[in-house]
């Protein structure tokens, strides 16, 4: 775990590589979010530590490929976030709304998960985004 938390700390600026657009289908319509991919190990670590704003539509998806159960945490997040579980299919399994930031209370997907979104807290609520919503991207294969 040090060598973890010495990675997360040494790139506090660190930017996921690729943005790539996803979509969510809701009762409401079609909304279309930018999001920064976090896949290698480094990436899924630190996440969206450190950060001090995150804009409306923007978010980071973690890719947990196999679907397995996933943890998440909010150490060393300054901003609230909505964290949205997502199965291999593409349907929204779960979502953890407003998330207390800097807190090390672990946050699980309660099911097996393929990748989950964060995206600013508030954004399920205001887009009407509930489980069993689907998520269309090329992570998941449902759509």
């Amino acid at each position: 775990m040090c060598a973890v938390a010495l990675c997360a700390f040494s790139a506090p600026g660190a930017r996921a590589a690729s943005v790539q657009p996803l979509e969510i289908v809701t009762k409401s319509g079609v909304h279309v979010f930018s999001v920064e991919m976090a896949t290698t190990e480094e990436e899924k670590t630190t996440g969206l530590m450190y950060r001090k704003e995150l804009a409306d539509g923007k978010g980071m998806l973690f890719d947990f490929s196999p679907e397995q159960e996933v943890s998440m945490w909010m150490k060393n997040t300054y901003i609230s976030l909505d964290m949205i579980f997502i199965r291999a299919d593409g349907r929204i399994l779960r979502i953890a709304e407003n998330t207390e930031p800097l807190s090390t209370k672990i946050i699980p997907s309660g099911g097996l998960a393929k990748g989950v979104l964060e995206v600013i807290a508030g954004t399920a609520q205001k887009y009407g985004i509930k489980p069993g919503d689907r998520v269309a991207h090329p992570l998941f294969n449902g759509h």
